[in-house]
């Protein structure tokens, strides 16, 4: 009876681990399967030194780690736990039950190697090369014939990890980074040598202006305490500048030292304002604002006029027809969304190996300048024009302009030659002032004096253009396409890339692309074709006899894998060959007499 519920306990054990895999797409398995074709231990020899140190755990092993850390959302800690004792990531990496493949710093050392020998996309590319020996791109097409690529753009912010901070404490932050850097160079104890240059108020606590025995109300109190702190800044960029005499040029304490007194001069600028009476904050916010000293590339942000945020922005490409997503990149939280636009289609075109015959975006990418820069690129971008309002007047878009015959005609059907270039291009057509004067319409168009001015853009022949392509049928099916790139970005939300995990654009990029590719080996997983009929029946009867030899063992019928394998023999084409050493790693010795 107790062998009986044990069996009956492991059949349900081994259907809930079943379960599991088939609801999840089957990732894990997908993962295993693919493992020798996905990651290879001679991509990643760049890594490391060919002629010296210990044998290094295999860094396809560890490449797999990584793409199962994004997949599953954990820190380093539970993946090395999950990698111990979670049998879906052994079944992924390929590894035994009793095998602990690797400790959290070993991780942690591949990553940092990887973003160090500037190989931050390397698994992301690995992605895309698995769908190009799958044929993704080829499918009806010749071998020799380069398959054309429909593309989709668009950006999404990423919040930065960086604190930040108001003026008070972001010249606070770049003080008392500057005195880490000097008491390394002492070698000082910062406390010691902030004591020395009475700057203790900076390095303790956790806000000075929050710890300030201030009246905040007053305004005196106020500009008495900032002159304090730019009067502590003054003193260290130039103990700083004297410092530097005593160093080699360039070396890397000098270059430690130039980098934290450049970011809090650049605080200085950007935020402080003197006069006679002594400094003072600026009103409004400077261009290109350093909001954190943790974190100095992360910059104030938008994607509409009410939604802020600080931080970093994801450039994504994806490919409209296989949704897979072919190309990523970090702009600056206050970048344009279009800013880079065409390099992000080039690196699709050079890692996927098809060309690409048009690039769909929304408004944002919709200026005369990026339309420009595609069309000079030979490329055609499809995205909406911005519309033209003119209160409540006649906006732009009434008037007909001719461009070949130089005439432009109000709603009123008057005609106009007078066109007044500009020096940068474009220019303006003016009416002239009797004729809008006598002008039944007038009301409707102008409140000048004289006649009316229509305003020529230096690229007023593409806008044209993409007016006439956005009033036809064609500019809706662009419209749809343009869908699929929203939802991967969704997808890469799920994946944990609105909050940024890491300091700086460099290591975010990594998580992007560690996201991208989860994405991309998520959607290739899904379509493939390894729970077939006709797999599961070529596999039949190999699989029953090998279920016939793995139920004379008690302890596999104790963990139903058996049993498992008899009543889902029709979904193992893909699960099985994974497991296969955690199958051995179960089967007890063989004895004599058995």
């Amino acid at each position: 009876m107790l062998g009986e519920r044990s069996a009956q306990r492991g059949l349900f054990e081994a259907d809930t681990m079943f379960a599991d895999f088939v609801g999840r797409r089957n990732f894990y398995g997908f993962l295993g399967s693919q493992r020798d074709e996905l990651f290879r231990d001679e991509d990643f020899a760049g890594l490391y030194c060919s002629n010296n140190g210990r044998p290094s755990v295999p860094p396809s092993l560890l490449a797999t780690a990584l793409v199962l850390q994004a997949y599953d959302g954990v820190p380093d800690d539970e993946a090395k736990q999950r990698a111990d004792y979670d049998l879906r990531w052994k079944v992924a990496l390929g590894i035994e039950l009793d095998v602990r493949p690797f400790a959290k710093s070993t991780l942690q050392e591949f990553r940092a190697q990887l973003i160090v020998h500037e190989q931050t996309r390397a698994i992301f590319q690995r992605s895309l090369d698995v769908a190009k020996r799958r044929g993704v791109w080829k499918k009806g097409h010749p071998q020799h014939e380069r398959q054309h690529m429909k593309l989709a753009l668009d950006t999404t912010h990423i919040l930065g990890r960086g604190a930040v901070k108001d003026s008070y404490n972001l010249l606070a932050d770049g003080i008392v980074q500057v005195l880490h850097v000097l008491s390394k160079l002492g070698p000082f104890e910062v406390m010691d040598l902030a004591e020395e240059l009475s700057c203790v108020r900076y390095v303790q606590g956790s806000s000075l202006k929050g710890q300030a025995a201030v009246d905040w109300t007053d305004p005196h109190a106020r500009q008495q305490f900032l002159a304090e702190i730019v009067a502590d800044a003054d003193r260290l960029l130039a103990l700083v500048r004297g410092t530097r005499a005593r160093l080699v040029e360039n070396s890397a304490q000098d270059k430690a030292l130039v980098a934290a007194a450049e970011v809090l001069a650049r605080i200085l600028a950007q935020d402080i304002e003197r006069d006679a009476n002594g400094p003072r904050l600026k009103h409004g916010v400077a261009p290109d604002r350093l909001i954190s000293v943790h974190d100095p590339e992360m910059r104030h942000g938008r994607k509409s006029s009410s939604h802020r945020f600080n931080g970093h922005k994801a450039q994504v490409a994806v490919d409209t027809d296989s949704q897979l997503i072919t190309a990523v990149d970090i702009l600056a939280g206050n970048a344009p969304d279009a800013d880079h636009a065409l390099e992000v289609v080039e690196a699709s075109e050079a890692a996927t190996g098809c060309a690409v015959v048009e690039v769909i975006g929304d408004c944002a990418y919709g200026a005369g300048a990026t339309r420009a820069e595609f069309a000079a690129s030979g490329r055609t971008l499809v995205a909406k024009v911005p519309e033209i309002h003119n209160q409540e007047f006649f906006p732009k878009t009434a008037f007909q302009i001719d461009l070949q015959a130089g005439t432009c005609t109000c709603p009123n059907q008057h005609t106009t030659r007078d066109l007044r270039a500009a020096k940068g291009g474009g220019g303006m057509f003016v009416f002239a002032t009797e004729t809008c004067a006598a002008c039944p319409l007038r009301a409707q168009c102008t409140r000048s004096q004289g006649g009316r001015t229509v305003q020529l853009h230096p690229q007023e022949a593409l806008l044209q253009q993409a007016r006439e392509l956005q009033a036809s049928p064609a500019f809706d099916d662009a419209r749809r396409r343009r869908q699929v790139v929203e939802h991967r970005i969704a997808r890469l939300v799920q994946l944990g890339i609105r909050q940024a995990r890491y300091f700086g654009r460099t290591k975010t990029l990594f998580q992007l692309c560690l996201a991208a590719a989860v994405a991309n080996l998520t959607l290739l997983a899904a379509r493939s074709n390894a729970v077939s009929v006709s797999g599961s029946e070529t596999f039949g009867g190999s699989l029953m006899t090998l279920a016939a030899m793995l139920s004379l063992s008690g302890l596999l019928l104790g963990f139903g894998i058996a049993a498992l394998v008899i009543r889902h023999s029709a979904h193992l084409d893909q699960l099985l060959p994974p497991m296969v050493p955690i199958v051995r790693s179960l089967t007890p010795p063989s004895r004599p007499g058995f």
